[in-house]
């Protein structure tokens, strides 16, 4: 086993012995605060304990206790942490080539919680992360939420929902990804009818459960790929839409339209000549920016202005790593480019945040600087948005997850020798065999 990957394992034990976040208050002052949701703070104080934000406002408003470990950030800057709706860290791998509609798929069942994608996004400043499979596939499985605590398996990271799930979306494409030979599509005609159709059987199996009542003898088999595509209908689990062109665009929105999902569309690279519509739809968007794009004609036509124009016209607008495309220690310069191509400054912060939170219903939890919320968070060395600034440490829940004063984490956050050993890059679409 190699050295690092020993070292994540030992920490992680250590931490596992203490709990998640101890029972001691962590009193963070003389930062400039930027809480997203409220004015900013100058010379403020944050107060966290058992892993949730107790406090936060101006020093002269909030008593630090006396028994309190105190933290002088001054000169620093703190901000929610950052929450990324698609990445693919963690050697994340979904459907095969077997078909190319596999609800039943989970991502949970293919991460790697020592995978140094995890340590670099904390390096990030990355809180919270939707890590999904592919694109090379309609519908490629279902995703997973994570917290980016140091743990040693996916339960240490995964988010539960109220009832003990796992919380997560489902990972849906069209455009170019999935187009193929038979089985798969080879049009974009044969994709959506693809798709119609599976939601069709989808809606019959619903109904006979629903005609079963209850009776286990009248119930149809299982079948654990219908069962997901049900939480969709339901509105128990988001579509995450991966689209680029206009075309492709409308049609995610005619697909939602007639089957009544809740969906986020990913990427949108021509969004911006379809805001209208989608503001219209009422759909949130997922942004990707890329300052130097290529290798995909579909995305040819993609606009740093994409975030400012859809936020504009009111659609609710978060950004993504979409890691390996754009590196996760590098996610707030998303922001800071939006706002060079004319997105309001608070608007691409909050994009970085609590908009993304809200696409992954996880706003109660994390997204703000808010009292009672995870105490997931981010101190700067300066703004947000300038070139210059580092991310200096990082905490989820109350502990500290990345600090650039330690070596070991520095290396993650700078690069060099050993710091990717052991990590696995996840592209967009499956392997194929040998021959094919």
């Amino acid at each position: 086993m190699k050295p690092l990957r020993i070292a994540v394992l030992l920490a992680a034990a250590a931490l596992g012995s203490h709990g998640r976040a101890q029972e001691v208050t962590h009193a963070f002052v003389g930062a400039r605060i930027e809480p997203v949701d409220a004015p900013v703070i100058e010379r403020g104080t944050l107060l966290v304990k058992g892993g949730r934000i107790v406090a936060v406002g101006p020093a002269a408003e909030v008593r630090v206790p006396e028994d309190a470990v105190t933290v002088d950030v001054a000169g620093r800057v703190i901000v929610p942490g950052l929450v990324d709706s698609h990445s693919h860290i963690g050697a994340v791998a979904g459907a095969d080539g077997s078909g190319p509609i596999q609800p039943d798929v989970r991502a949970l069942d293919a991460i790697d919680p020592l995978d140094p994608g995890i340590q670099k996004a904390q390096a990030g400043g990355i809180t919270t992360v939707n890590v999904m499979p592919g694109s090379g596939h309609l519908l490629s499985g279902q995703t997973i939420y994570l917290k980016l605590r140091d743990g040693r398996t996916v339960d240490d990271l995964a988010i539960k929902n109220a009832d003990g799930s796992i919380a997560g979306g489902i990972k849906m494409a069209n455009g170019t990804n999935p187009q193929r030979e038979a089985p798969f599509p080879g049009t974009r005609g044969k994709a959506a009818a693809l798709v119609r159709a599976q939601f069709h059987r989808a809606r019959d199996h619903q109904k006979k459960i629903a005609a079963a009542a209850g009776d286990a003898s009248k119930l149809p088999e299982r079948n654990l790929g219908l069962e997901a595509l049900i939480e969709v209908l339901d509105g128990k689990r988001v579509v995450h839409h991966h689209t680029h062109r206009q075309d492709d665009i409308l049609t995610v929105l005619r697909l939602q339209q007639e089957f009544g999902f809740r969906c986020v569309l990913h990427h949108v690279s021509e969004g911006w000549l379809a805001a209208e519509q989608i503001a219209a739809a009422k759909i949130p968007c997922s942004v990707i920016v890329i300052d130097a794009p290529g290798g995909k004609l579909e995305a040819a036509q993609l606009s740093l202005q994409t975030g400012a124009v859809l936020d504009r016209a009111g659609v609710l607008v978060g950004f993504h790593t979409d890691d390996g495309i754009t590196d996760s220690r590098l996610f707030l310069r998303s922001g800071a480019l939006a706002v060079r191509a004319g997105m309001a400054r608070d608007k691409a912060l909050a994009a970085l945040t609590i908009a993304n939170a809200r696409m992954l219903d996880l706003q109660e939890r994390t997204g703000t600087l808010t009292v009672g919320k995870d105490a997931d968070f981010v101190v700067l060395s300066g703004d947000p948005f300038s070139v210059y600034t580092r991310v200096l440490q990082t905490w989820v829940e109350g502990k500290k997850v990345f600090d650039f004063a330690d070596p070991k984490d520095r290396l993650f956050a700078m690069g060099g020798f050993g710091a990717s050993d052991g990590q696995a890059m996840s592209m967009c679409c499956f392997q194929q065999q040998e021959g094919q």
